[in-house]
């Protein structure tokens, strides 16, 4: 299903199609080409508890995190920036337990997106990939944005974990 921008409309189409089938469905934003919504996605590993949510601030990276997170298992969903991270969430349904931030933006506009995730995700974790010596306070972890590694754990705790009490969970190198 291809948006426009109509998304109220297209949302409600999709929810429409999704209740008539068992397969994914999706919308795509017409100009952008982005999946700016999905329903009746498949669940990756039946042990992970909840699902991902990745805010990119570039295409390209966005899509290299998205393939390196669909090797492992996971089915994240993702978009580019705060602004079509606020649409999508606002009309979604789903249940998110952690949330990635991609490096690519000012500390301020990350910090604007955590404190905007906290104020309507109450228990979710927020996993922030950072450049060399960059580190958001705010997030739950902080992981380098170069070893996906190191962050891949940090999804794998988060999710493992749920809504328990986690541990301090930042890289400290």
């Amino acid at each position: 299903m291809r948006v426009g921008r109509r998304f109220g409309e297209a949302y409600r189409a999709l929810e429409v199609q999704a209740k008539r089938t068992r397969n994914e469905c999706l919308a795509v934003c017409a100009a952008t080409q982005q999946v700016v919504a999905q329903r009746n996605t498949p669940t990756a590993v039946p042990h992970h508890r909840g699902r991902l949510f990745q805010v990119a601030y570039t295409r390209v990276l966005g899509f290299r995190r998205a393939e390196e997170l669909l090797r492992h298992g996971f089915r994240p969903v993702t978009v580019v920036g705060n602004e079509q991270a606020r649409r999508v969430l606002s009309v979604s349904s789903e249940r998110y337990l952690l949330f990635i931030l991609g490096h690519n933006a000012l500390a301020a506009t990350r910090e604007e997106m955590v404190n905007w995730i906290r104020s309507r995700y109450a228990g979710a974790r927020i996993l922030a990939l950072n450049g060399p010596h960059e580190r958001l306070v705010s997030a739950d972890f902080n992981a380098p944005v170069n070893e996906p590694h190191i962050w891949m754990q940090q999804v794998r705790l988060a999710l493992a974990q749920g809504n328990d009490t986690l541990g301090d969970g930042n890289y400290g190198g």
